[in-house]
């Protein structure tokens, strides 16, 4: 009998102490001009306003910066209850089912030219249509034709962009479907990035013979990480690892913001410039970490608070935002990577800050 009421206690107990980690933390308050709803409408507005970016061989498809700023609008406007954006946001892409436009959508042989099902996929989410999951289904399931021995993508290159690339699609068409192996997938190819690229230090570098802690290449592995773990159950075989991974990564992470409130183009090196588009990320990873208690509240809150303000006064009145790496590829160079050139406006960091304003709305 005593045995029993002890494990009570202790059920209890453990109870509280779970709901005590996931304590909610109030971002808040906004003063004008600062809050999430207004920072997503302009940024949102300002996508709009954007001819499409292109990319690939042919300089025809549409950029995955694009994909991801666009799939950024799209939540924040259903998160805004914002109707008339979400229809402006859809329109944009109508007209790529019209076979004169159909070269826009990339083809299914690159990472960066993948994540494009992810916006289809969350079009389909948000309206049913029938036509956007077909598209986004066909890229997902042809990232998987041919799969290596070891079950991953054969589009599998351990460079850490590909952690959000792949991940995004997966993701999604897990959402769009509720079939667990597209969940699987994702799961499957992050822990193994984890294990070749992530660093005694939590930190990655941008590929394995590339040892420099790129602020936005760490960027897409934070966000791959958060919006997998978004969907993972807390009983999938991969959640430990990856939730390990994401939680080691924010704590260095903690120690490198500035005093500002942003991180560097090279995250551990205090000569390297300020840059948004890592700093847009890093933030998104701990407000959603915080609101899902997998980060402690009284830690990662306020720095999120701190980084969306730094973010947000980067962005000019012509709502772009400033100090943005340009695309980048991998070099075993520092001084590369230090003299990157910096963009206004730039898909790379407007994407981020959407993602950022839907996660405090989330």
């Amino acid at each position: 009998m005593k045995q029993r009421w002890w494990l009570l206690f202790c059920s209890v107990a453990l109870a509280a102490v779970a709901r005590a980690d996931t304590k909610t933390f109030d971002f808040g308050p906004w003063v004008p001009g600062t809050s999430p709803q207004e920072i997503g409408k302009r940024i949102a507005g300002r996508f709009l306003e954007s001819p499409h970016v292109s990319w690939g061989p042919d300089n025809r498809s549409v950029a995955y910066q694009e994909v991801c700023t666009w799939y950024g609008a799209l939540t924040y406007a259903k998160l805004a209850g914002d109707p008339d954006l979400t229809q402006r946001l859809v329109a944009r892409f109508e007209p790529f089912f019209e076979p004169a436009n159909a070269w826009r959508i990339p083809p299914i042989n690159h990472v960066d030219a993948c994540v494009f099902g992810a916006l289809p996929l969350e079009i389909y989410l948000q309206t049913q249509r029938y036509p956007y999951r077909v598209v986004g289904l066909a890229i997902a399931d042809g990232q998987w034709d041919n799969p290596t021995p070891e079950g991953l993508t054969n589009q599998t290159r351990f460079w850490i962009d590909d952690m959000f690339m792949i991940t995004a699609v997966q993701v999604q068409a897990y959402r769009a479907t509720g079939e667990r192996r597209y969940l699987d997938r994702a799961a499957n190819e992050m822990v193994v990035y984890l294990a070749k690229l992530q660093q005694p230090n939590g930190l990655f570098f941008h590929a394995p013979e590339v040892p420099f802690f790129w602020g936005r290449g760490n960027g897409w592995m934070a966000a791959g990480m958060t919006e997998l773990l978004r969907s993972l159950p807390a009983n999938h075989p991969q959640h430990p690892a990856i939730l390990a991974g994401y939680q080691k990564m924010m704590s260095t992470l903690l120690g490198y913001q500035t005093a500002d409130g942003m991180w560097r183009q090279l995250i551990d090196r205090p000569e390297a410039w300020v840059e948004s588009s890592c700093t847009g990320m890093f933030t998104f990873a701990f407000i959603t970490g915080v609101k899902n208690g997998w980060l402690p509240a009284e830690t990662y809150g306020p720095a999120a608070r701190k980084g969306w303000l730094a973010l947000i006064a980067q962005i000019n009145d012509q709502n772009d935002v400033r100090e943005v790496c340009v695309g980048t590829n991998k070099k075993n160079d520092y001084q590369y990577y230090l003299d990157r050139p910096r963009a206004v406006g730039d898909m790379h960091g407007q994407a981020p800050v959407l993602w950022c304003a839907s996660a405090l709305l989330r």
